[in-house]
């Protein structure tokens, strides 16, 4: 994979939260936090920014686009569905095409694993690349967006926590992104759970407690981190039902007492409400759904300054 990091130790390009050095992540995460403490600046105007997205989105694409104004940037909306990759141009093409009217930052969203460090690997010199999404392999600001959320929430050192990730991690980029990220910053125990048919079967959940049993799975947690059921799960086989899915392994006010009193709740979005997430859950006092959404701006903010100022 292309390098992320140029020989002094700087961020060139984010692709992924696998492998960054800890000092790098807390950085980030330092410096999202100086944006919600109320820091300013454009330390980014007139440096051109482009959402490259090739698969569609709300929050990660209106966040980015917020976080690159907020910074002063001009900013570039691609729409797949209106461009000429409908023509057959390739996503490489379209790439360089965008550079050549001098962009330096593109932020990308793809279907593909490995297609945004593919085009990192042929980007011209000077010009950063962002994974917002490819695959089901990395979503890594929404892993740092995780991060700061959780670390506001119950403090800095992630030794003394419990974290529990649950649903379907086998296709969830965010699962990985989140799991390598508390990895990272030494999170005490990362429990795993979900339908046999929805957890990995490769190296994800290394290190990991990994149960099918949501119930025990919950027992003492600080923080309960919901992944959505993709529907078509259900088309492939993978889930019976979603009725029986809420019954294994839905987030209901009476299982969430058994957490820890004081467990947060999260979720990525979009939420299937009454599947794998009560709506008494998902907008109750231990829900961090919107803070998630809010800290989606700063650590974007961040990691923009990071890769281009």
């Amino acid at each position: 994979m292309t390098s992320q990091l140029d020989a002094n130790g700087r961020l060139r390009h984010l692709l992924a939260l696998d492998g960054l050095p800890r000092d790098t992540l807390v950085a980030l995460l330092d410096r999202a936090q100086a944006f919600v403490d109320g820091e300013t600046g454009r330390p980014l105007a007139g440096t051109a920014v482009c959402t490259l997205f090739f698969e569609p989105s709300t929050r990660t694409r209106l966040s980015f686009q917020r976080a690159a104004q907020r910074l002063g940037a001009d900013i570039l909306n691609f729409d797949a569905s209106t461009s000429s990759t409908t023509k057959g141009e390739t996503a490489l093409d379209t790439l360089k095409n965008i550079e050549a009217m001098g962009v330096r930052g593109f932020v990308v969203r793809h279907s593909a694993d490995g297609a945004v460090a593919e085009l990192a690997a042929a980007a011209g010199q000077g010009t950063a690349l962002l994974n917002a999404g490819d695959g089901r392999s990395a979503h890594p600001t929404q892993g740092l967006l995780d991060m700061l959320t959780l670390r506001q929430a119950r403090g800095a050192d992630f030794s003394r926590l419990k974290v529990l990730v649950v649903g379907d991690i086998r296709h969830s980029r965010v699962a990985r992104s989140d799991v390598q990220a508390l990895r990272t910053l030494g999170a005490g125990e990362i429990r795993a759970c979900g339908p046999r048919s929805l957890l990995p079967d490769d190296a994800t959940l290394d290190g990991c407690v990994v149960t099918h049993d949501f119930d025990a799975a919950l027992e003492g947690v600080d923080a309960v981190m919901m992944l959505r059921l993709q529907r078509e799960r259900m088309a492939e086989g993978l889930v019976s039902s979603l009725d029986d899915y809420h019954r294994d392994y839905g987030l209901t006010v009476e299982r969430l007492r058994r957490a820890a009193p004081d467990a947060v709740v999260m979720h990525p979005g979009p939420m299937n409400r009454g599947v794998e997430i009560d709506s008494d859950v998902a907008d109750g006092p231990q829900s961090l759904v919107l803070r998630q959404v809010a800290n989606g701006v700063v650590v974007r903010m961040a990691v923009l300054e990071a890769l281009l100022a």
